[in-house]
């Protein structure tokens, strides 16, 4: 899921960090996977060596957002530190400006000046660099050093992965996908968040009845409704189901828990779950948290930047009356019910051209430290880091702060955004199906025959 790429799916803010800020961070969890890299790949930037201790400055590429500081101040850090000392290598941080970050690194990559260490999203982002052998596995490093092993929670690590292995260390907070509910409107109607599928009828029936419209849903923008599907097929197949598919088996398209999924969706439209005008409301512009803060929808299913989307635009709503909750069971289902979807962290990974890949893999463990992710929380993130639980009491919302983290720590898996997961090319294909579901072109049968022909 992503933002202003320029893609035919629409932006999408983040709306900034935990404390109100409202600059467009969520593009940095979510931008755009880069193309296929050209061939002949050959020197790094910061010398021609394949490998080693080879000493000297080299160069880590970041997304340019206000959240830099925390990369920055990681990078001093290391520099004047022992193994900076001990690799013979420091660190000069390169910041990109966020419109200009993909296409950068991706001409960056196919020429002489290619960073050492790269910020990026994890999966179909990386594939390219991957398949053109241009990256670092880190399975086994990580594997072998307790710093970088126990450092992270295992769902958001894994999360990031290609074919069952490691490319990236997390280097930012978090973003689950939650369900957001407006407290006031479910307390005058004596209703509960909804822990099963039938309870969400339920409650959708209730909420009818009474003249509101159960979820808020930005359908112009396309993403938000990806998440419903991501969530579905999660609860009733399991995380299998989609990681298939991530690992380049269309055909996984035409499992049973697909069908189910879109089936569900189609339900869902057609008792009006989202009102009846929802493909033309966005969430970019405002348009579906307005809906929700007012009261006119009592639910919204959305990713965890809602939290500040609603501060900015809406305090008093954000302070008094916004709730959360994970999303419900599914009966029949098989899915692990701690499983969680979203944008787990962006990651660093490491340039296979490097002339210093130990002072590279030594910067990497910074992102594992106690000062790091203190850093994080300072600025409104919620780390993914095995400690971060200790210091989220100093985060500007503790209460939502140790909900995220909980949620994600209990996760036995996280699943990567699927456009996310599948690069821009496919990601941009699978919207435009997802959008004729959700807007009733397509039926669910002809939504899964056409997501198992996309290439």
């Amino acid at each position: 899921m992503e933002s202003t790429t320029g893609r035919s799916n629409g932006g999408r803010p983040d709306g900034g960090s935990q404390g109100g800020r409202t600059f467009s961070r969520r593009w940095v969890l979510g931008a755009g996977a880069t193309t296929l890299l050209t061939t002949g790949l050959t020197a790094c930037g910061s010398g021609n060596g394949s490998g080693g201790s080879g000493g000297g400055t080299i160069t880590a590429f970041v997304y340019g957002d206000d959240a830099v500081k925390v990369q920055q101040a990681a990078v001093d850090r290391f520099n004047k530190s022992a193994a900076a000392k001990d690799t013979g290598g420091k660190i000069k941080l390169e910041r990109i400006p966020g419109s200009d970050y993909s296409p950068k690194l991706r001409t960056a990559m196919g020429s002489p000046s290619a960073p050492d260490v790269f910020f990026n999203w994890g999966g179909g982002s990386i594939k390219p660099y991957q398949e053109a052998d241009k990256i670092v596995d880190l399975t086994d490093i990580i594997e072998n050093d307790k710093v970088l092993k126990d450092g992270f929670l295992p769902s958001v690590l894994a999360a990031g992965d290609l074919g069952g292995r490691h490319y990236g260390i997390p280097m930012r907070g978090m973003q689950p996908v939650i369900l957001f509910y407006n407290k006031a409107v479910f307390a005058e109607h004596k209703l509960q968040p909804p822990t099963s599928w039938d309870q969400l009828l339920d409650n959708n029936a209730k909420l009818k009845k009474a003249g509101i419209t159960p979820f808020a849903l930005g359908g112009s923008d396309i993403w938000p409704e990806l998440m419903w599907l991501e969530y579905l097929v999660d609860r009733i197949g399991g995380e299998q189901v989609f990681r298939r598919i991530q690992d380049g088996d269309m055909q996984g398209w035409g499992d049973p828990a697909m069908l189910k999924a879109a089936e569900l969706v189609k339900e869902l439209v057609d008792d009006g779950a989202f009102g009846s005008k929802f493909t033309s409301v966005s969430y970019v512009n405002g348009g579906a948290p307005a809906v929700f803060a007012k009261g006119k929808a009592a639910m919204h299913l959305m990713g965890s930047w809602e939290y500040s989307t609603q501060l900015g635009k809406f305090p008093d709503f954000a302070k008094k009356d916004l709730g959360w909750a994970p999303f419900p069971s599914v009966e029949g289902g098989t899915g692990d019910l701690s499983n969680v979807v979203g944008n787990p962290t962006n990651y660093w990974s490491i340039n296979s051209r490097t002339r210093n890949r130990d002072a590279a893999i030594a910067f990497l463990k910074e992102c594992a430290t106690q000062q790091y992710a203190k850093d994080l929380v300072a600025n409104g993130d919620v780390p993914t880091t095995s400690n971060a639980a200790l210091l989220l009491n100093n985060a500007p919302n503790p209460e939502f702060a140790t909900f995220q983290y909980e949620m994600v720590e209990k996760a036995t898996a996280f699943t990567l955004s699927w456009d996310q997961a599948l690069g821009d090319e496919l990601g941009t294909k699978m919207h435009t199906e997802i959008g004729k579901l959700f807007a009733g072109k397509h039926s669910p049968q002809q939504f899964v025959d056409a997501c198992k022909g996309l290439k």
